[in-house]
């Protein structure tokens, strides 16, 4: 397989576990963990659904790839929009 065709392989792949991981989170998961997990992280496998919470990113990905170690995972920031947020200095371009 080509590196073009590999890299557009990876990146449905990519976009298919961060569709199905919103809508289990959405669908299923949302009520059950707001508002007592907040702030806290969620680690979804979209074939079993089956997740994992964290205090951090990394600790809901080390506990969800040692009891599924071949598997990716959806990520998530309970009661956030994003998973991480961004640091950094510079102008405003307000």
């Amino acid at each position: 397989m080509s590196a073009l065709l590999e890299k557009i392989r990876d990146a449905e792949v990519e976009d298919d576990l961060v569709r199905r991981g919103q809508r289990i989170y959405e669908e299923k998961l949302r009520s059950i963990l707001e508002p007592e997990q907040c702030g806290r992280f969620v680690a979804i496998e979209p074939e079993s659904e089956r997740f994992f919470i964290g205090d951090t990113g990394t600790a809901a990905l080390i506990a969800a790839h040692t009891a599924m170690p071949q598997h990716l995972f959806y990520l998530a920031r309970v009661g956030y929009q994003a998973a991480d947020t961004l640091h950094g200095h510079g102008n405003s371009n307000r």
